[in-house]
Parts: C-alpha cells; sequence; structure tokens
C-alpha cells in the first residue's frame, strides 16, 4: 500500500492550491505532450507530404471527436463515482466500479472501431470534404479506428487513477507511448513514405502501449482500485450512477462536437489552403484546451472525493481556486501563442496563406480562451456533485447553439474565415451566464441534502 500512497493525493484535507497544482500539473503535461506527439503526425506529414496530405489529416479531427466523445464523456462518470468511493472507503463498491468501468470501455471501444470503419467516408462526404483529399482522410481514419478500442481502455484506466489523485503514472505511460509514436512517425513517412497511412499506423500503435500500460499498472496496484481481468463484469448499479454523470456529459461533447463538424465543414468550403491553416490552428487550441481540462479534472475529481465525505465549505473553495489557476494558465498561454503565432504556425507548414489562414483564426480565440476554462469549471463542479444533465442542456444551448446561428445565419453574409470564429467567444460567454446561474441553484439543494 505504500507503493501506492506515493502516487494517491488526499483531495479532503489540507490545503488545497498547492494540491490542485500537483494534480492538475502532470494532467496537463500529459495533454500537451500526447498533443506534441499527435502534431508531430501533422508537422511531419505537413513537411514532408505537403498540404493536401495535412489537410487530410487535419479534416479527421472534428469527426473522430464526434464518434468517440461520447464514450469518453462516460467515462468522466467513472472519475466522479470512483472519487467518491475512494474518498469515502467503500472498497467492494469501487472495485464494482473499476471492473463494470473496464468491461464497460472495451465493448465501446469494439462498436466505435465497426461504426468507424463502415461510416468514416460516408461522413467524410456529408463533411463535404474535397475531392482531392478524401481518399487520403478516408485510410487515415479507418487505420485510426482499429486502435480505437486501446484508446477507449486507456481513457477508461486513467479515469480510474485520477479519481484516487494519481496522475503522475498517466504521465510517464504517455512519454513512453508517445515517444514511440514520434519515432514511427518519422519512420514511416519520411524513409518508407507512406504519408497518412504511416502517421495512423504509428498513432494505433502507440494507443496500443498506453492501453497495455494503464491495465499493467490497474493489475499490479495491491490498492482497492486492483484490475482482475477474471472478475470483469458489469454491475447494472453502478453502470447506471456512471451513466448519470457520464450520459449526459458524453451528449454535450458530441453535440459539441457535431457544431465542431458543421465548422470544419464551413472551413472546407475556402478549399485546402484554408484547411491546412485550421488543421495547424486548431492543433494550437488543442493545447490551450488540455492544460485549462487538466484543471477542470482537477475541480471535479476534487469535488466528487469531497462531496463524499460531505465537505461542502471545502467543495466551494476548490471551485474559487480552480477558477483563478485557469484564468492564469489560459492568460499566459493565449497570449503566447498570439504573439507568436506565426513563428509556432511556420513549424506546421512555411506556405505564407497557410500561416495567414491560421492566425485569423487564432487572433480572435487565444486571448479570449480564459473563457473557455471558466465555461467548463461549473459544470466540472456540478459533475462532482452528481448533477450533470442540466450542465449539459446549457451548454449546448450557448455553446452549440450559438455556433449554429452563426454559421448558417452570421457567417453566409460575409464569408470570413475571422468572421467564422468570431462565434468561439461569444459562445462562451454566453454559456458561462447561464451556467453561473445554474450553478448557484444546484449548490443550495446540495448543501441542504448533505446537511
Amino acid at each position: 500500500m505504500k507503493n501506492n500512497k506515493k502516487y494517491e493525493i488526499d483531495m479532503t484535507n489540507g490545503t488545497i492550491m498547492d494540491k490542485l497544482i500537483t494534480f492538475s500539473l502532470p494532467l496537463m503535461l500529459s495533454g500537451i505532450l500526447q498533443l506534441m506527439f499527435n502534431a508531430v503526425d501533422i508537422i511531419v506529414v505537413g513537411q514532408f507530404s505537403g498540404s493536401r496530405p495535412l489537410a487530410a489529416v487535419g479534416s479527421t479531427s472534428a469527426l473522430i471527436n464526434l464518434f468517440t466523445n461520447f464514450f469518453i464523456g462516460i467515462s468522466l462518470g467513472t472519475n466522479v463515482l470512483a472519487a467518491r468511493f475512494f474518498a469515502s472507503g467503500k472498497i467492494k463498491e469501487m472495485s464494482d466500479t473499476v471492473h463494470t468501468s473496464i468491461l464497460f470501455a472495451a465493448i465501446s471501444g469494439v462498436v466505435m472501431m465497426i461504426v468507424g470503419l463502415l461510416f468514416s467516408r460516408f461522413a467524410l462526404e456529408l463533411m463535404k470534404t474535397p475531392d482531392e483529399v478524401i481518399d487520403m482522410a478516408a485510410l487515415y481514419l479507418k487505420i485510426y479506428f482499429v486502435g480505437v478500442p486501446f484508446f477507449m481502455l486507456y481513457n477508461y484506466g486513467a479515469a480510474v487513477l485520477r479519481a484516487v489523485g494519481d496522475t503522475r503514472r498517466p504521465l510517464v505511460f504517455l512519454v513512453i507511448s508517445g515517444a514511440v509514436n514520434a519515432i514511427l512517425n518519422m519512420v514511416l513517412v519520411i524513409l518508407f513514405h507512406l504519408d497518412v497511412e504511416g502517421v495512423a499506423i504509428a498513432t494505433v500503435i502507440s494507443q496500443m502501449i498506453s492501453c497495455v500500460l494503464v491495465l499493467r499498472c490497474l493489475c499490479k496496484t495491491d490498492a482497492c482500485y486492483q484490475l482482475h481481468f477474471s472478475k470483469l463484469s458489469i454491475n447494472g448499479k453502478y453502470l447506471r450512477q456512471i451513466f448519470q454523470v457520464g450520459v449526459p456529459a458524453g451528449i454535450q461533447s458530441t453535440v459539441i462536437n457535431f457544431s465542431n463538424v458543421l465548422l470544419q465543414s464551413s472551413v472546407n468550403s475556402f478549399g485546402p489552403i484554408e484547411m491546412a491553416g485550421y488543421t495547424a490552428a486548431n492543433n494550437l487550441l488543442g493545447f490551450l484546451y488540455t492544460s485549462i481540462n487538466a484543471v477542470t479534472q482537477a475541480c471535479m475529481s476534487f469535488t466528487s472525493q469531497n462531496y463524499g465525505v460531505k465537505k461542502t465549505k471545502r467543495m466551494d473553495r476548490v471551485l474559487v481556486d480552480c477558477i483563478i489557476l485557469s484564468i492564469l494558465i489560459a492568460t499566459v498561454m493565449g497570449g503566447a501563442f498570439y504573439v507568436f503565432g506565426p513563428q509556432i504556425l511556420s513549424v506546421y507548414n512555411k506556405e505564407p496563406d497557410v500561416i495567414k489562414s491560421g492566425m485569423e483564426i487564432l487572433s480572435f480565440t487565444t486571448l479570449t480562451y480564459f473563457l473557455c476554462g471558466i465555461m467548463d469549471l461549473f459544470p466540472g463542479a456540478m459533475r462532482g456533485m452528481g448533477r450533470s444533465g442540466v450542465p449539459m442542456i446549457l451548454s449546448i444551448i450557448g455553446t452549440v447553439g450559438t455556433r449554429i446561428f452563426w454559421i448558417y445565419v452570421v457567417f453566409p453574409r460575409n464569408r470570413a474565415l475571422d468572421v467564422l470564429f468570431i462565434s468561439y467567444p461569444v459562445s462562451w460567454g454566453l454559456t458561462i451566464a447561464m451556467q453561473v446561474c445554474c450553478f448557484i441553484l444546484v449548490r443550495r439543494k446540495v448543501h441542504r441534502e448533505i446537511q
């Protein structure tokens, strides 16, 4: 048990900010490293294969997220339930949650693999992917989806580790798998000239490695979250509780990514140059998102553990500290990306028109990205308290509704990339206003129930 204790964080006692940083920093580094290794896909293709393969790989990201994020959202339910049981010392309930989650991850991964293999090209056609890149994009997607079961198992296994405060070992796993991904990218693309299929094969292999490492970690532990393959089964009671939090989160993520698919379709209408610029800019925004999302994950885990031991005042302090931390991170990183945007974008592709398109997008998204962090924190706190339905509805109305209005009403009147991406800060601000009102009502109700 001592070996496991050094990885765990006591979220229910002591100071908060230092523990939030201890929890968030490895998670943030994990996300950044994962994106950096994914960026190697884009950089290698963009530099050694040209703008068309770059556009092909980039045009798949919104579609991949649309297919997978529903089940990844459900993993948040695993995190919340496991954190609650761990903090309250419910060993059997914790074990049942782990085994239910891992089996569900395996099943959902296989389902998504089949769906992706069958419908990826059809979905690309619906997105109006240009003829000159659709064959490469479809090939990339089909290979990518072979690795989705590994991707799912890793994410659900990591959700269990995050529930007990362990964000360091998943970081190590991603460093290992990401290094393999980067090396294979260069070998397969530069030496063997495999282009999009090369980066897809490298991604699948790296996902398999991270999956094996996280499952091995869960099997080797002697704590209450130890995994035994012989005990894998679906416990309906805990699966329902996971779904109670996770399904709304998954629906929210899926619908938001559907709006991103519509956005990608609008970008596709400009042609390969703008698509390549969007691919590079969107990758930078991914670094911003994964950094502030680490704080959201911390908020959810800390809130859930304190909810499990009925420490309501501490739950409030967790949210305030998370808001401060999120604003600080988003302001520093967003400002850096805005100031050094042209230089950073040139790493992806040196064509001036591609860099210009990327900067048109970054000019309206980087400096305002702190709004996105605040927008996600209130639903994160509510999910930690087991309330996920209403935040989902408000996020869909505020974020998705605004973007759809922008795409079909505002954008057609002035077809320009910068006009299209003004929808980001507008949707974030509107959603925050609704989420704050919702949080106040939920907080009052939860505090009454606990007391």
